[in-house]
């Protein structure tokens, strides 16, 4: 029959959709990855740069005295020693004058950790004052499609220790459904309740249904991050870091694009590199703003991955020679830019003597962008409990009322900063809910000394983290296993007294089981694990032993 002419079509016929099948199959396991973000492309395209047309407030200042101006800056993964005041980025060669100088004209807190080793944890306990756990706001919202991704990218790869994902039972959420509840109150609502204008620009990651988004949880406007670049990629006036051996890098370029909307409108193109872009419109948003009390939460992208810098930056950092670290110079010189013609436009409209300004990061520096040193002195990383990924720069400013080149030692957390920027504003806390943080009005202007907290927690799902009275113990099943520290002398978690204070030990878990039957069940649940080595950045070889952790998400 094969050696039939009809035979040999059907062979030929058989061979030719084998080989049609193998390169489909080829085609799709090569271009998968890129599948979410083409899918988003359809369902939300992106237009072009249309104008911000921000809300004017009185054409005069009204008579008297009225209530400061409140800025909240948010960097977003800058590590400890990102900034000159604490080192600096290449051995403190990339100058951040602009942030040190909010440091200078205030109180610096030099004790002050993020409330979550990630991002939007962190920003759901900045908004409400509440721990991200008591919220169940527990883990990171993650693009669509991008644990599938990693998974795809993961398969054969042995060099290195491996993503972990489980089987969830039910659906997970959307991601633009995974969101701070309706029922939270947020800092903007407080001040909103006190009068003041509210307004957002930059990242939110706090959800965008079911009145999880800005405008419902508070803000009068907002301009908000709606993509993961910072230009377009392959941009001729932009120069870019692809890190080839982190899945998250190659997700963030598969699927990224750079767009923003605007009071929840379609997404639309900023008009060039995101962090001027925000900058800009934050110093329009100043300027139609000047005559009347508002607050503005300004949450920048940078220095966020993937590394992404305008030529120019790149260009004025020549000296570097790494080209991924000169990358990340870069963005940085760009975010102290702008905040420095933030605070040149609060000059500009003569308010700056009425403006309080709080600047901090969401958590450390991540590992995975393959860099060292960016969270010095301190071990860990983003996604770790230790130092590196929960220490952040922060620092308070007001004229006239904090005194300038002081510090604040007491411990505080993100939690904090909801209670003091209602109590700056006058505003109302909740009385109806349990709020973790407390207002430090009275330690950042020197009127009370002491702690305003004895005992700090951190949790996300196994993992979980506890500082009570100068001693700090994290706990993890991934590995199985407990640190203790005595951070009185040593800040930088580098000698575990675990086996040498088995009481101890016990005393600080049964704190952290007290606590965590207060909080509440995750929102969704963790799908996936990330492991993060505590002494090195990625890409670089793994030794057994190396000390690790698997961070849940």
């Amino acid at each position: 029959m094969l050696n039939s002419t009809p035979g040999r079509i059907m062979l030929a016929a058989g061979a030719a959709l084998a080989v049609l099948a193998a390169a489909g199959y080829w085609a799709f396991d090569r271009y998968f990855i890129y599948l979410p973000g083409l899918v988003q492309d359809i369902r939300n395209p992106i237009g072009p740069n249309r104008a911000v047309d921000w809300q004017r407030g009185p054409d005069t200042a009204p008579e008297g005295e009225r209530p400061p101006n409140i800025i909240l800056i948010v960097a977003d993964d800058l590590g400890w020693n990102d900034i000159t005041l604490h080192g600096g980025v290449a051995g403190g060669t990339v100058p951040t004058p602009n942030i040190d100088r909010i440091a200078r004209a205030g109180v610096q807190l030099t004790n002050a950790y993020a409330a979550s080793g990630t991002c939007a944890p962190s920003r759901a306990a900045l908004m409400t004052g509440r721990y991200p756990t008591r919220i169940g706001f527990e883990f990171t919202p993650t693009p669509p499609g991008m644990t599938q991704i990693i998974g795809h990218i993961e398969r054969g790869q042995t060099d290195r220790r491996p993503f972990l994902t489980r089987e969830v039972e039910g659906e997970i959420p959307e991601f633009a459904d995974m969101g701070l509840p309706a029922d939270e109150v947020t800092i903007a609502e407080m001040l909103s309740g006190a009068g003041y204008h509210t307004v957002h620009i930059g990242k939110w990651h706090l959800g965008n249904t079911n009145g999880s988004d800005a405008l419902s949880q508070g803000f009068d406007e907002s301009l908000e991050l709606a993509g993961l670049l910072y230009a377009p990629a392959g941009s001729p006036d932009m120069v870019e870091a692809r890190q080839d051996f982190d899945p998250i890098d190659q997700v963030y370029w598969a699927i990224g694009r750079a767009a923003v909307t605007h009071n929840n409108s379609s997404r639309f193109a900023p008009d060039g590199y995101i962090t001027d872009y925000f900058t800009r419109e934050a110093v329009e948003a100043i300027e139609a703003n000047r005559n009347r009390p508002f607050f503005l939460y300004l949450a920048h992208w940078a220095p966020h991955s993937p590394l992404q810098a305008t030529r120019e930056d790149y260009e004025a950092l020549a000296h570097i020679e790494d080209h991924a670290l000169r990358v990340y110079a870069a963005m940085i010189r760009a975010l102290d830019r702008g905040i420095g013609e933030v605070l040149d436009a609060l000059e500009a409209n003569a308010i700056a003597d009425n403006t309080i300004i709080v600047f901090t990061s969401d958590n450390g520096g991540a590992h995975y962008i393959g860099l060292e040193n960016i969270n010095a002195p301190y071990r860990g990383w983003k996604a770790t409990f230790f130092g590196g990924g929960v220490r952040v720069p922060t620092f308070v400013s007001w004229p006239g009322v904090i005194e300038p080149g002081s510090e604040m030692a007491g411990l505080a957390q993100h939690i904090d900063f909801a209670p003091t920027l209602a109590s700056f504003g006058g505003a109302a806390t909740p009385s109806d809910r349990a709020i973790d943080g407390v207002d430090l009005t009275p330690f950042l202007t020197g009127e009370m000394d002491g702690e305003p907290h004895e005992t700090l927690f951190w949790r996300s799902g196994h993992y979980e983290a506890v500082i009570h009275r100068g001693w700090k113990l994290q706990r993890t099943e991934r590995p199985d296993r407990v640190w203790l520290f005595d951070l009185s002398s040593d800040p930088e978690e580098r000698n575990d007294l675990s086996a040498a204070e088995p009481e101890r030990v016990a005393g600080l878990i049964a704190l952290l089981d007290a606590h965590g039957a207060t909080q509440s069940e995750p929102l969704w649940p963790s799908a996936v694990e990330m492991p993060v080595s505590i002494d090195q950045p990625l890409g670089r070889p793994e030794s057994e032993d190396d000390e690790y952790v698997y961070w849940p998400n």
